[in-house]
């Protein structure tokens, strides 16, 4: 029996910053040997679609939804069944169950073992429900499927799943539910050690999202010599012990949600955490005194955003010299209470903006109430350009705290810099599928 796994890409281009397709490795890991998998990475290579199997599974996400559809009628034109996961699948399974054999809702870990040996008796069923709160113990990660593959020098992992906020416009509490789990430190050491890499990126959605057990994780990090980067909510800044933990370990970098400067957007998002901790420039220095760089989001859309609001955060982003920083149209993702909320006032301008053939990357596809959609489109990629000129960058770049602390930090610091403005005008407008 062959299984094929395929991550689809979101347009058809090939993406310059792909990272390894960590559930793929997870899932190899619990494929008994008697099983031959084959790997294909939609973002990085062509599909080969002349390759005999008997089974194949694609991890989806909303911007990747149309082109799975595409890649599974041509394998179920062929009388090939294909199975999806991920988070689309489980937030929209009605939809995706008219394009796919069978849908795995949740985590496919504890019902993937229960997919292969129906495969083999012909009964493949139309749902799969798999567990999202019971423990992350003994996950075997078998990253050979990605050997020859060329991938982003910064190797996933995960230590835990879930969050402890539910943020309005996020679709992590609709997956994970209000579970938040963590796999034993010893198991995480033990696969970064085993990867020979000096450079991990944690996967998790916040690492903060246990306040009690992430110094322990990150004590047991430091014999082991890396450096990591990592997603992590505002009010991590307020534990001065914790990042100074996370530089003696290696931490290069954070992601911080920064999201908006309005108090009121802010709450209608949800972000309490952001309430708490409204001096972002603190927050900032705080990060780079110890040496690590930040990497700051924003999201524009919100009922109190104006066109004012752009120049505004770009100026903030470029005075504090965040090392990246990102401008991002607000995403009605289904599932969330954005979504139901925007669905209920009819602002919607595509019900289904993933499958629509009028929409394109970076689009807004909603009415928001300070401007016109039009309006939230063009701002957002001016941000963008204006935050990435070489002017910018070199500018930011000369900032002894943080981004010029080092020469491993500034090698970073330039090479994701140079990269993500390739991505920004390479992606900007491009079809989806």
């Amino acid at each position: 029996m062959k299984v094929t796994f395929i991550k689809p890409n979101f347009a058809d281009i090939r993406s310059s910053d792909a990272m390894q397709p960590l559930v793929f490795a997870i899932l190899a890991g619990l494929t008994p040997p008697d099983i031959e998998i084959h790997f294909m990475d939609d973002r990085i290579e062509e599909i080969s679609f002349d390759e005999s199997t008997d089974l194949v599974a694609l991890t989806v996400e909303t911007h990747t939804a149309k082109r799975a559809y595409q890649i599974a009628a041509r394998y179920r034109k062929a009388g090939i069944p294909v199975i999806m996961g991920g988070f689309h699948p489980t937030l929209m399974p009605d939809e995706v169950s008219t394009y796919a054999d069978s849908v795995v809702i949740g985590d496919a870990e504890h019902v993937w073992n229960k997919v292969l040996s129906d495969v083999k008796a012909g009964r493949l069923q139309r749902i799969y429900r798999g567990d999202s709160a019971s423990p992350l113990t003994g996950l075997k990660v078998d990253r050979r499927i990605f050997d020859h593959k060329r991938y982003s020098i910064m190797v996933p992992v995960q230590y835990g799943r879930g969050c402890r906020y539910a943020c309005d416009f996020c679709c992590i509490h609709k997956f994970y539910g209000r579970s938040i789990r963590q796999r034993p430190i010893n198991e995480v050491i033990s696969e970064v050690e085993g990867i020979g890499k000096k450079w991990i990126l944690f996967i998790d959605d916040n690492l903060f999202a246990d306040g009690k057990e992430i110094k322990k994780f990150i004590e047991a990090l430091i014999p082991l010599h890396i450096r990591w980067t990592c997603q992590i909510s505002i009010d991590a800044a307020a534990d001065t012990d914790l990042i100074k933990l996370m530089s003696k370990s290696g931490c290069k970098a954070v992601l911080v949600g920064f999201e908006s400067f309005n108090e009121h957007n802010l709450k209608m998002m949800n972000k309490i955490q952001n309430l708490r901790h409204q001096n972002y420039a603190a927050v900032i220095q705080k990060f780079k005194d110890h040496g690590i760089m930040v990497y700051g989001t924003f999201l524009f859309g919100y009922d109190h955003d104006t066109v004012e609001s752009f120049d505004m955060t770009v100026d903030f982003a470029l005075k504090t010299k965040l090392c990246l920083a990102n401008f991002n149209p607000l995403f009605p993702l289904p599932g969330t209470a954005l979504y139901d909320r925007l669905k209920a006032e009819d602002r919607l301008i595509h019900e289904k903006w993933w499958l629509s053939p009028d929409y394109t990357y970076g689009q807004a596809h909603f009415h928001p109430r300070g401007m016109t959609a039009l309006q939230l489109t063009e701002k957002c990629f001016e941000a963008r350009q204006k935050f990435n000129t070489y002017r910018s960058i070199l500018s930011r770049g000369v900032d002894l705290k943080a981004n010029l602390r080092c020469p491993v930090n500034f090698f970073i610091y330039l090479s994701a810099n140079l990269i993500s403005r390739k991505e920004i005008y390479q992606k900007q407008g491009i079809s989806l599928g």
